[in-house]
C-alpha cells in the first residue's frame, strides 16, 4: 500500500509559508481581514447562540470514561457523531449542530478524552493519547447511547479518530466527513525527518517533547493555544469571548497529560498501551477507508489542499470540497459548508 503519510509530509511542506506570514501577523497584532464567506458579525454572535446550543452537557459512562457531551436533534434522527480536535472543543460545531438539528438529525458532539467534562472512570489508567484509543473511546460511547451505525465527521485529532474508525470498524459508521483527508499515523514514517523549513511547522511538537515544554505548556495552555488558533486560522477574526469558551476546556485535570502523550507518542518518544499494538499496527499498514466519505481542504492544507496524495485511500463513494479563505477550524469557520457536507454525505448512502 501507498504511504499514508506522504499527505503529512506534503502538508508539512506547503505549510511552512503559512507558518512565516503567521510568524510576523502574530508579532505585530494584526490580520483582521475576515475569510471569504464568512461575515463579519459571524465570530461576534458565537457567544450566546452557542450556550443555547450546549448548555445541557450531558455524562454518560463509556469504557474507561464518563463522557460529557451535548446532543442536538430529535432523539429518533439519524445519528451524526461530531469529533472536535487540539486546540479546540466541542464548540467548533455551536453553530453546525442546530444546522443538521434542524435537518431532522440527532447530533452529539463529545469531548474526547483530556477535555471539557470528560473523566477518567479510575484514578489507575493510563493517561494515553495514542490514536487507536481515542477511537475506540467512540466506539465505546456508541454502545452506551446504543447507537449501532452514524455518520462520524471531524477535523485535526476528530479526523484521524473518525479516519480510524472507518477503516477498522466500517460496519459502526454510515459516511464519513474529514477534514484535511486521510490522517492515521504510521509512526515509523514519523521517524524520517523533513526538509529544515518543513519542520518549522512541527515546532511545537518538539516543544512537547521536553519537560520544560510540557511545564510551559501547563502553565500557559490559555495563551499557548490562542496563538495556535491564530496561527491555523490567520483570517478568522475570532473575539476572546469565542475563544474562552472552548478554553474552558482545557481546564480538565488530564488535558495536559493527553496533549502532551499523543505527541511524544506520534514521534516514538512515550510508549502506547500494549494491548492496542494489534491495532497499532493494522494502522500503521495504511488501511483504505471503504465507507462514502467527503474530505474537506481548506486555506490550512496549502499546497495539499486538492486532496491528490489521499484520495485513492476512499475506495467507496468520494467526493473532496475545496474551501478557499478558511482555515484549520473548519466546522466554526465555515458551519454551514461542514453542515452541507454531512447532509450531502449522507445522500451517497441512500
Amino acid at each position: 500500500m501507498s504511504n499514508p503519510l506522504n499527505y503529512s509530509r506534503r502538508f508539512f511542506l506547503s505549510f511552512t509559508a503559512v507558518i512565516m506570514a503567521v510568524a510576523s501577523f502574530v508579532m505585530i497584532g494584526s490580520a483582521n481581514a475576515q475569510p471569504a464567506n464568512q461575515k463579519p458579525a459571524d465570530a461576534k454572535k458565537g457567544g450566546q447562540e452557542a450556550n443555547d446550543t450546549f448548555n445541557n452537557i450531558k455524562q454518560i459512562n463509556a469504557g474507561v470514561l464518563n463522557v460529557g457531551y451535548a446532543e442536538v436533534g430529535p432523539s429518533d434522527g439519524k445519528p451524526v457523531i461530531l469529533l472536535h480536535g487540539w486546540p479546540y472543543d466541542i464548540h467548533s460545531y455551536a453553530e453546525v449542530a442546530p444546522l443538521l438539528a434542524a435537518k431532522g438529525y440527532r447530533v452529539i458532539i463529545p469531548y474526547l478524552r483530556g477535555f471539557g467534562t470528560t473523566r477518567f472512570l479510575s484514578d489507575k489508567t493510563f493517561r494515553n493519547g495514542q490514536q487507536s484509543v481515542i477511537a475506540l473511546d467512540i466506539i465505546a460511547l456508541m454502545d452506551a447511547l446504543k447507537i449501532e451505525k452514524a455518520i462520524i465527521a471531524g477535523f485535526d485529532w476528530g479526523a484521524r479518530t473518525a479516519d480510524i474508525m472507518a477503516a477498522l470498524w466500517p460496519e459502526r459508521c454510515k459516511a464519513l466527513v474529514a477534514v484535511s483527508g486521510y490522517l492515521i499515523v504510521n509512526r515509523q514514517t514519523n521517524l524520517q525527518p523533513l526538509p529544515p523549513k518543513a519542520e518549522l511547522g512541527w515546532w511545537y511538537q518538539y516543544y512537547f517533547a521536553t519537560q520544560r515544554g510540557r511545564t510551559g505548556y501547563d502553565i500557559n495552555r490559555h495563551d499557548f493555544n490562542k496563538l495556535i488558533w491564530k496561527i491555523a486560522s490567520p483570517k478568522w477574526n475570532f473575539d476572546d469571548a469565542t475563544f474562552d469558551r472552548s478554553a474552558a476546556s482545557f481546564s480538565n485535570p488530564d488535558h495536559v497529560s493527553i496533549v502532551i502523550h499523543n505527541y511524544r507518542w506520534r514521534l516514538s518518544l512515550a510508549k502506547g498501551d500494549p494491548k492496542y499494538d494489534y491495532l497499532e499496527k493494522r494502522l500503521a499498514a495504511g488501511p483504505v477507508i471503504t465507507v462514502p466519505t467527503i474530505t474537506i481542504s481548506s486555506d490550512f492544507d496549502g499546497a495539499a489542499a486538492d486532496g491528490a496524495a489521499y484520495t485513492k485511500k476512499f475506495t467507496g463513494k468520494y467526493a473532496h470540497k475545496i474551501l478557499n479563505g478558511i482555515g484549520h477550524n473548519v466546522p466554526q469557520e465555515a458551519p454551514q459548508a461542514f453542515a452541507d457536507a454531512i447532509v450531502e454525505v449522507d445522500g451517497y448512502t441512500n
